[in-house]
C-alpha cells in the first residue's frame, strides 16, 4: 500500500511524538480521531514502558489499521494479530509490536478517559 497519502499532513491536527510513535489528534465533538504511526521495530514494552511507567499498555485502542501489521499480547498470554486492512479493538493490559518491514498506521477513535467504558472493552 502506498503510505504517502496516509502520512500526508492532517488538517486541524495536533502532532506529538512519544517513544518514537507519531500521534496526530483531531478533536471531533466529544471524541478524538487519531492517526498513530508506529515505526518499524516498535514494541510497547521497549519503547514506551519506561515513559508511561506501567508494565503493560493500559489504553484501549479502537479503529482501523490502514497499513502494516501489529501483534498484541495480553498478560494472560493471549496473542492477537492485526493485518491491514482490518478493524482493531484492543483492550487495556497489553504489550504490542510492529511486525514486518513497514510502519503500522492506525486510525483510532477514542473518548479520552472514557473509551473503555463507552466502547465496552473491559477484558474478563
Amino acid at each position: 500500500m502506498n503510505t504517502n497519502t496516509l502520512l500526508s499532513p492532517l488538517k486541524g491536527a495536533t502532532r506529538r511524538e512519544v517513544g518514537g510513535v507519531q500521534v496526530d489528534v483531531v478533536k471531533t465533538g466529544n471524541a478524538r480521531v487519531k492517526r498513530i504511526v508506529y515505526p518499524q521495530g516498535f514494541r510497547w514494552s521497549i519503547n514506551l514502558k519506561n515513559v508511561v511507567g506501567t508494565e503493560l499498555c493500559m489504553h484501549a485502542h479502537v479503529g482501523f489499521l490502514a497499513s502494516g501489521q501489529i501483534d498484541i499480547q495480553y498478560a494472560d498470554g493471549t496473542l492477537e494479530r492485526f493485518v491491514a486492512p482490518q478493524a482493531v479493538a484492543i483492550a487495556p493490559g497489553h504489550d504490542g509490536w510492529v511486525v514486518g518491514n513497514e510502519p503500522a498506521i492506525l486510525i483510532e477513535f477514542d473518548f479520552e478517559g472514557e473509551t473503555v467504558e463507552r466502547l465496552g472493552l473491559k477484558r474478563e
